[in-house]
């Protein structure tokens, strides 16, 4: 027992010393004077108390390791390894540029775009420093396409085809019909689209847009619209919008439904926490980044619902091929047979791209984009002369197009099927992810690089789509949280002074991902551990430096920025959204909210019946034990209430707003019933800053 005691004591020791903002660790005499106590409390005797004093092992003092908040340069590891990346692939090989220069009608002498409020909604000035050859702090091959994606202005494709490029995340598209344009995918906000709009009337003259074309669901090819045209043209006939099909459903269930956390986890994936600059942010792959300026959104008025559908627009020819389940749930390629031209969307583009997106999206299939390619080849890969897309920059020439398009698909292909290979030879998702690379001769091609997406996490992404999060190792299905679980490891490891003194001695052999791991399970341990956050951002910071893709580059320097100084709660980084994505929800898509936001826990004990009977549709919704069940269509017999109402009533529900559902709903039954109901509505938008690299 007194063994027992004396091996307790010894580990209240310890453990006194592990956090490294507390107190100097234990000193010998403190140890003694400990066991002292301990032998006191359990009527030790002397020759027990020398026992306990021996046996108490001395902790370690605290760990001095110069650590501070400055951005470090990059070390002797990180540009050895950088600098091995020029024997890999032929920088000599200039086509690319060749390709994002051609047809230059004009630029901006510097580009900067403002939005209402006065801050910066978009900037290409901020990286004038790419102006010169890679510096240590960048993978050269990431420098490379920053440079490309750097390269703005008006660009004629082909004859009465042009687009606007560097003006935001995305490219947008003006096709030249008889009478004015049709413009496709236009932008993010709406002060980059009114800018570019401005660029092409300055130099290719004052025309009316007749259409707009979105050719899928994520919103840096549908936010611009309103910088465009209004919303009032669209409804008067004056102005057509078409999109694939499916395509409304999936912008709401992408930026509504999950739009919270996906906004936060953006800031992450395109860096708008971050200066431009050899230490900060670059590009992405797809383009510089991120607008920061205001989102809205037009509902189509026509839908494309299969693929070799023709329409025709002031004398434009178009043919349609649906693609859907590629880059997006809902995405179209767009064939213009008089041009010979084809529109790709975002299933081509000059990276490779993403099969999981790291702000968080519905997995995408590598076997179906893989697929869809190949048909986009059958139909128009005879003929086409020009291919162009939503992002970065077109080519020319039908030998030099086949190749790109079948160079696309194979990569898609491949990261699919060796996955698949591996999951049936037992391996996990994680060792996957570090085994399969692109066959050497897809490695080289310039337009397939991992400046977007990676094999690595597109890798997992195909592991999830057919295998889920298990991995089959049963002691992963009840895994403690990241907190719960990073304490208990602090408790084994002891002095965690100790273990950040060897983290440091392996950041200085160059280790950075694991030194990453490690002290990142310190702070969540102990998010107060200075020590911890700060050696856990230098390392983030080196990997950053070396990564090709341009997300990853951000998510590793958006981190060890936040370690260094905190979650970054500035509004200022993020578009804003005109809320006019969420005026187009459809009455059942409002109730699908309404479970989302409401807070089950706090209503557990409330079930009810409720009839909604709205202009041109009914529901019943079912309220069991909190959880907001409903069918459509159809009204239960005996409602504990009904409720009739229209989409400003249903909109005043999940607002919590009296005086919207004063003025649109009517009720018959229990009237508590929905105040009850509201009660669990919390929403999160207290939850838009929580904290990602800490607890």
């Amino acid at each position: 027992m007194k063994k027992q005691l004396a091996l307790l004591s010894a580990a209240v020791i310890v453990l006194s010393g592990c956090n490294n903002n507390t107190a100097p660790a234990v000193t010998t005499a403190a140890a003694s004077e400990q066991a002292a106590d301990t032998a006191q409390i359990t009527g030790a005797s002397d020759e027990t108390l020398t026992e306990l004093t021996e046996e108490a092992p001395v902790p370690a003092e605290k760990a001095e390791l110069g650590l501070n908040t400055d951005t470090k340069d990059a070390t002797q590891f990180t540009k050895d390894t950088n600098d091995k990346v020029y024997a890999l692939l032929d920088f000599d090989d200039k086509r690319e540029f060749e390709n994002a220069n051609r047809g230059l009608i004009a630029a901006p002498e510097s580009l900067e775009i403002l939005a209402e409020d006065g801050t910066v909604a978009w900037s290409q000035a901020a990286y004038a420093f790419l102006d010169k050859d890679a510096p240590g702090t960048s993978n050269p091959s990431l420098w490379r396409n920053a440079q490309l994606n750097h390269i703005c202005g008006l660009f004629e494709v082909t004859d009465g085809i042009y687009q606007v490029r560097g003006y935001d995340m995305s490219n947008i598209t003006f096709i030249k019909g008889d009478t004015g344009w049709i413009v496709y995918d236009p932008l993010m906000t709406v002060e980059c689209a009114r800018a570019a709009f401005e660029l092409v009337r300055e130099n290719l003259g004052d025309f009316p847009v007749k259409a707009v074309l979105y050719s899928h669901s994520h919103v840096d090819h549908y936010g611009g619209v309103e910088g465009i045209v209004t919303e009032e043209q669209v409804k008067n006939g004056e102005v057509k919008i078409f999109a694939p099909e499916g395509f409304e459903e999936h912008a709401v269930s992408e930026n509504i439904f999950a739009g919270n956390s996906m906004a936060r986890r953006a800031t992450y994936q395109y860096g708008t926490l971050l200066e431009g600059g050899e230490t900060g942010s670059l590009c992405i792959g797809i383009g510089m980044g991120q607008s920061c300026g205001t989102t809205s959104y037009i509902s189509p008025t026509d839908i494309i619902s299969a693929t070799g559908q023709t329409v025709t627009v002031d004398g434009v020819e178009m043919e349609f091929q649906l693609t859907p389940g590629t880059e997006a749930p809902a995405e179209m390629n767009t064939w213009f047979p008089q041009k010979n031209a084809l529109w790709m969307a975002e299933n081509c583009t000059g990276t490779l791209h993403n099969l999981y997106t790291l702000r968080g999206a519905q997995v995408r299939d590598g076997q179906a984009w893989s697929e869809y390619l190949m048909e986009t080849l059958k139909l128009y890969g005879d003929k086409v002369e020009v291919v162009f897309q939503s992002h970065n920059w077109p080519h020319w020439g039908n030998d030099a197009i086949n190749e790109y398009i079948t160079n696309t698909a194979a990569v898609y292909k491949f990261i699919n099927d060796q996955t698949l290979h591996y999951i049936n030879k037992g391996y996990t998702s994680t060792e996957i992810a570090n085994m399969i690379e692109l066959p050497e001769e897809l490695a080289k091609v310039w337009y397939t690089r991992q400046y977007y997406g990676t094999v690595a996490h597109n890798s997992k992404a195909v592991y999830q789509k057919y295998m889920g999060w298990y991995d089959a190792n049963p002691v992963h299905l009840g895994q403690l949280t990241p907190s719960d679980s990073a304490k208990k490891f602090v408790e084994y490891l002891g002095d965690t002074d100790a273990v950040l003194r060897k983290a440091k001695e392996d950041y200085d052999n160059g280790e950075y991902q694991w030194v990453a791991e490690i002290t990142n399970i310190l702070v969540f341990a102990d998010p107060t551990n200075t020590d911890a956050r700060l050696l856990c951002a230098d390392a983030l910071e080196q990997l950053a430096y070396t990564a090709e893709s341009g997300t990853w580059r951000n998510a590793y320097l958006c981190a060890a920025q936040e370690l260094r100084f905190g979650t970054n709660t500035d509004e200022s980084t993020r578009a804003k959204s005109s809320g006019g994505l969420m005026t187009h929800m459809t009455p059942k898509m409002i109730i699908q909210y309404l479970g989302i936001i409401t807070d089950t826990t706090l209503i557990s004990d409330l079930s009810f019946t409720a009839n909604i009977v709205l202009p041109d549709d009914t529901f019943t919704l079912v309220v069991k034990n909190g959880v907001v069940l409903y069918e459509q269509g159809t009204l239960a017999e005996s409602p504990d209430v009904t409720w009739t109402t229209n989409k400003a009533g249903l909109f005043g529900i999940i607002q919590n707003n009296a005086d919207l559902i004063n003025a649109n709903l009517t009720q018959d039954g229990d009237t508590e019933l929905l105040g009850k109901l509201m009660s669990g509505i919390t929403g999160f938008a207290d939850a838009r800053f929580f904290s990602i690299v800490e607890p």
